[in-house]
């Protein structure tokens, strides 16, 4: 029973939504995951499940009218635990950020500051679906930071030099920095998408208690069908093979120059099947994408009751996944795509045991 109700209070079936986010941001910057794409997506995993446990702390007094059976209020978890468990995986979310370097650990940070911001203040203000938007976009971005920062060069100083070995300075230096900068960057039309999708959702989720609103659903249900046609589009300044050129990883500018032209140059022969196969998939994700969300939000705008309303959030919430494995589709990583998808399974059978909302 202690198992099922933290199970019921972390949310842990939405859990599977959360990792397509590091993997889309790593596909976004043109890169192939990596150890800090791992980090990335361990710390997201952290960060969510504190905003689940901090989420249910922080309304324990409405669930105790509006959802009598959710864990605090039944009395199935005391208050205290949860908010001790929403800063200790605080603490190790920001702690895995910190392994995959400092621009890592500088966006989970904003992450974690936006989810208990989020949880403790503006969730029912009108702020509330964009401070959720914004803390789903920088999820994304966290996995585009993480993603081949957490390695490191050596560079030692000439032969002739009897300087120390600089291979311990501590950070990165301002090409490395800079390069970072690049692939934040590169990732942020794929966090507005995200971060738009999300904001749809939040905004039907304030009615999942008591229901009786058509307007929310209907908007959504827009939003849902303008990301989809959004997602099926070519990205631009693409390279062979779908990925975007990875700008301040040169050792000069003229470097750069060089680089991004060649990567930028049409390339005939890699117009292949391949290229054809990419394009079906991401529009299969898509379509898949579109579905699950679409479907629900539709019923409940017909019926805006308060269960149809909750089914409604949680099919935006199981959508998130097909969007992420399209967002890297579209990018160039077919097989990333293809990986996030293999969590929907997961996250049915987990859905029919505890409620992603």
């Amino acid at each position: 029973m202690t198992l099922r109700a933290w199970a019921e209070l972390l949310r842990v079936s939405a859990l599977f939504t959360v990792p397509g986010d590091a993997f889309a941001g790593a596909a976004a910057t043109g890169r192939r995951p990596d150890r800090g794409t791992v980090l990335a997506a361990g710390a997201s995993l952290c960060l969510y499940e504190a905003g689940m446990a901090l989420n249910d702390w922080a309304d324990r007094d409405e669930d105790a009218v509006d959802r009598p059976h959710r864990p605090i209020p039944s009395g199935r978890i005391a208050p205290g635990a949860a908010l001790a468990a929403a800063g200790a995986l605080t603490a190790a979310g920001l702690g895995l950020a910190a392994r995959a370097g400092r621009p890592a650990l500088a966006v989970a940070t904003g992450l974690a500051a936006t989810v208990w911001a989020y949880d403790l203040r503006l969730k029912h203000t009108p702020a509330g679906p964009a401070a959720m938007a914004a803390a789903r976009g920088l999820d994304l971005l966290l996995g585009a930071a993480a993603t081949g920062a957490a390695k490191r060069t050596t560079h030692r100083g000439p032969a002739s030099s009897p300087g120390p070995d600089t291979a311990s300075a501590p950070g990165p230096g301002p090409g490395a920095a800079e390069a970072v900068r690049g692939r934040v960057r590169g990732a942020l039309p794929a966090a507005g998408l995200v971060g738009a999708h999300t904001y749809a959702v939040t905004a039907v989720s304030r009615h999942e208690a008591q229901g009786g609103s058509t307007t929310a659903p209907l908007a959504a249900l827009a939003a849902i069908t303008a990301l989809g046609a959004a997602t099926l589009r070519e990205r631009r300044g693409r390279g062979p093979g779908g990925a975007t050129a990875d700008p301040g990883t040169g050792a000069t500018p003229a470097t750069d120059r060089a680089r991004t032209a060649e990567v930028l140059r049409p390339h005939p022969t890699r117009t292949t099947p391949t290229s054809t196969t990419t394009r079906l998939l991401r529009a299969a994700l898509t379509g898949t994408y579109v579905r699950t969300a679409a479907g629900p939000l539709l019923h409940a705008a017909l019926n805006p009751s308060p269960p149809l309303t909750q089914r409604a959030v949680g099919g935006g919430i199981r959508a998130m996944i097909p969007l992420q494995a399209a967002l890297a589709t579209r990018a160039g990583a077919a097989g990333s795509g293809l990986a996030v998808m293999g969590l929907v399974p997961l996250a049915r059978t987990l859905a029919r045991k505890v409620s992603p909302t």
